[in-house]
């Protein structure tokens, strides 16, 4: 149902109690898949989390690794089925509205298909320069995209259980007015907030932007969201904590995260380049979302019948088409710019000086804040913006425990990095561009550090 703007005019419209029930059920799924937390190892993480992490599993045999393998196969399928739309034309590929889009791509992506399409058989079959084989680059490359084989087949099709069948409606009803004083966002998004925060950062961005492009969410709280709240999962900041040589602080380590992503999610959202995306839907879906409550009806019955009317719309067929849209979208345009453009960057990070001459500034930054070794780890808080695996590698083995920590929070606070969140949400309808994910990236790094300085200071006893 279109949002109306006067709201006295909307009305309880009667819904099925088997769509209520739709809504309970296909909702607990969700909610239970994404936002409770289960011990796992030495750690806690979601059940979306383990599965992933099981799928991971079953694709690494003893002989061979067939998300690696699989990667190989989508980037060289995506680039053939490429080449022959852009010559031969055939009716199969034009006259199908996804497959043209898929095999139809712009200048930047066709470049990214035939360059990761080398790479990745240079990586893969090891042959050509070290600096482009290199476990410390392209392997580098080739491990994460192997991990996004995992990650996009169990979100693409789970991912539904939590955003269209009702919860999102339901939740975004009753606490709209906290949400949106706090962090400038619907209501509705509360279930998002908690889902990217507690999530994969890439599933967080998929969702944020899924959500744009159905008309629920603004040009503005959809950039918002995905640069604001889409941090790497629980698991993965221990991974992080563990490489730096601080994961006997964890618990702490997570509570400065988490203290400062709160607070640059409130910062953030009010300046530039944030504060000036327009409030505008997407052209193709319009303005869906509605959250405003007619009169003499109750908040929490409100709720129900706008989760009601929204699992009735939803079916499986809907969330089988809609999973295999995202999970081909992906690995058509995403893996093979992580392969290309993330190879790129690590070679210059690795093999040349760029990094050490750009960062200069923040040199001069860490000093002033007393952060020892400023000079060597200066570095680190500009390269996370091309990958998140980046910035810990690099600090692993630098001796100063309370740099490495302060550094390492920081660095996660950043969010966005081109080969996770940047590429999903360029690639997105969301009207973002590259410029405005550095700018943001800076703004976040900036104020990250001495927010993390200061609660380490507070917090943290060395």
């Amino acid at each position: 149902m279109k949002e109306t703007e006067n709201n006295t005019t909307m009305k309880l419209e009667p819904v099925e109690k088997s769509s209520i029930m739709k809504f309970i059920i296909a909702s607990a799924i969700g909610a239970f898949l994404f936002l409770v937390p289960l011990p796992y190892g030495t750690t806690f993480t979601i059940p979306i989390g383990i599965v992933i992490d099981w799928v991971s599993g079953i694709l690494k045999l003893e002989t061979i690794d067939l998300s690696s393998l699989l990667v190989l196969v989508f980037i060289t399928f995506s680039s053939i089925m490429t080449l022959i739309n852009m010559i031969f034309k055939p009716g199969f590929i034009q006259e199908n509205e996804m497959m043209n889009k898929l095999f139809s791509p712009s200048p930047l992506y066709l470049v990214s298909r035939f360059i990761g399409l080398i790479i990745v058989y240079m990586v893969y079959f090891n042959f050509g320069p070290e600096f482009i084989t290199s476990g410390a680059t392209g392997g580098s490359m080739l491990g994460v995209s192997s991990t996004l084989v995992s990650v996009v087949l169990c979100i693409a099709f789970l991912m539904p259980l939590l955003t269209d069948f009702g919860i999102m409606e339901y939740v975004g009803v009753l606490v709209r007015n906290v949400v949106r004083p706090l962090f400038t966002v619907p209501g509705r998004s509360a279930v998002d907030l908690i889902t990217s925060w507690l999530g994969a950062s890439n599933a967080a961005a998929i969702l944020t932007t899924g959500q744009y492009e159905k008309g629920f969410y603004s040009a503005r709280e959809a950039a918002t969201i995905s640069m604001n709240f889409s941090f790497v999962s629980i698991p993965f900041t221990f991974v992080i904590a563990k490489l730096i040589g601080v994961d006997h602080k964890f618990t702490i380590f997570y509570i400065i995260c988490t203290l400062g992503g709160i607070l640059l999610a409130m910062i953030i959202p009010r300046i530039p380049p944030l504060s000036k995306m327009p409030d505008t839907y997407d052209e193709i879906s319009g303005k869906q979302i509605n959250e405003n409550i007619p009169e003499g009806v109750s908040k929490t019955k409100w709720a129900l019948n706008l989760a009601g009317q929204r699992a009735e719309q939803a079916s499986l067929n809907d969330v089988l088409r809609q999973g295999l849209h995202v999970y081909s979208s992906m690995f058509m345009d995403l893996i093979p710019i992580v392969m290309a453009w993330g190879t790129i960057v690590l070679v210059l990070v690795e093999f040349t000086p760029i990094f050490n001459i750009i960062s200069l500034p923040f040199e001069w930054y860490l000093n002033i804040l007393g952060i020892e070794g400023a000079k060597e780890v200066a570095p680190t808080a500009l390269v996370g913006f091309a990958d998140m695996y980046i910035p810990p590698l690099m600090l692993a083995s630098f001796p100063i425990e309370r740099t490495r920590f302060i550094m390492g929070a920081a660095t996660l606070l950043q969010i966005i990095y081109m080969t996770e969140v940047g590429l999903i949400v360029v690639k997105s309808r969301v009207p973002v561009n590259v410029g405005h994910l550095f700018i943001v990236f800076l703004e976040r790094t900036i104020i990250a550090i001495p927010l993390v300085t200061l609660l380490t200071n507070l917090l943290v006893t060395f």
